[in-house]
């Protein structure tokens, strides 16, 4: 605690104990670097300074802000848990721990350090970097990513718990993670635990923590379809349940594998039979997600005559594309050149 107080970083959202702020710096940093989620708290909040405001915008508007950050699902959880607590609370975020975990999108990491720092609650928080703490300090090599080795991180951790200050011990472990046990080259003559560092003691530090096994990677080849013409560009908008939920794109056509010209043209007869022309394809480009990688091209088509676009190809003047939320590849193609 005395090191936390010591060097903890200056940010934003810990100038305050208001659960709005707060809650929403749980949500843009999970999964999210520190330095790149900061700038999306600061546009959130903004935008968007209270609860009830952050309500009362539509799912399009969320989407755009939170563009760039991935796991889009974490943003319109953020628009539901806002809507209910508005609705549903009278604009008061629940003050235990039960109601929190009633909330979208939180789950038992964000209901602890939301209870913890905003309302006393003693409840520890357990996430990456305090699963690294753990294992290095009580030399624990049992797998973080299994049933039991959350049982065991999580009790340990609420064994430490000063339940005096929760929140403050929260996130002096958290932080002790972040800038001195970090991942590679831990700054181990500069921590605090270290003369009571099994890991250090042993030898084991660059060893732990352990983790069982990796999600097997899945591959997808998406081939967008440019239509241009003096209307602008068409998007469509991504349905539910697949990355991306509720972006726009242009129209997608997903093959099994990486597909030349003569494919692509038979890949459009079957959508629509005619003369279609294809004008040119970009060269692919590979985009990785957690659990994906997207081998991705984009195609430049002329429709035969007589094409009816399906109802939801929406023509999307060139000027206009900042208001829709992109998938990052997308709006990186899409977007116009840089001047020299």
């Amino acid at each position: 605690m005395a090191w936390y107080t010591e060097n903890r970083r200056p940010l934003p959202w810990r100038a305050t104990t208001a659960p709005y702020p707060v809650w929403l710096s749980e949500v843009v940093l999970q999964q999210t670097r520190v330095d790149q989620g900061t700038a999306y708290w600061q546009r959130f909040m903004a935008r968007w300074p209270t609860v009830h405001d952050l309500a009362g915008a539509t799912e399009d508007e969320v989407l755009r802000e939170w563009q760039g950050l991935g796991y889009y699902s974490r943003a319109r959880n953020l628009l539901r848990a806002a809507r209910q607590v508005a609705d549903g609370h009278g604009g008061r975020f629940p003050r235990t721990y039960a109601g929190l975990l009633g909330l979208p999108g939180v789950g038992a990491y964000i209901a602890a350090a939301v209870g913890s720092i905003c309302f006393g609650l003693p409840r520890a928080v357990v996430d990456g970097n305090v699963y690294r703490v753990l294992a290095r300090f009580a030399g624990i090599d049992t797998p973080i990513d299994s049933t039991a080795g959350r049982k065991v991180f999580g009790a340990l951790a609420t064994e430490l718990l000063d339940p005096a200050r929760p929140g403050d011990h929260n996130q002096a472990v958290m932080e002790l993670g972040a800038l001195v046990c970090t991942p590679q080259r831990p700054a181990c003559p500069a921590c605090p635990l270290r003369t009571r560092c099994a890991a250090l003691a042993t030898g084991h530090v660059e060893r732990l923590p352990v983790k069982a096994g990796r999600t097997k990677v899945r591959e997808r080849h998406f081939n967008f379809l440019l239509f241009r013409g003096r209307r602008g560009v068409r998007l469509q908008k991504r349905a539910a349940k697949d990355i991306w939920a509720g972006l726009y794109q242009p129209p997608l056509i997903e093959t099994g594998r990486q597909t030349g010209p003569k494919g692509m043209l038979r890949q459009l007869r079957a959508l629509h039979p005619g003369a279609w022309a294809v004008r040119r394809a970009a060269p692919p480009v590979v985009h990785l997600l957690s659990h994906q990688r997207l081998h991705i091209t984009f195609w430049e088509v002329a429709p035969p005559r007589g094409f009816r676009a399906p109802g939801d190809w929406t023509w999307v003047p060139a000027a206009h594309l900042g208001r829709y939320a992109l998938p990052r590849p997308v709006e990186r193609h899409l977007a116009p050149p840089t001047p020299a």
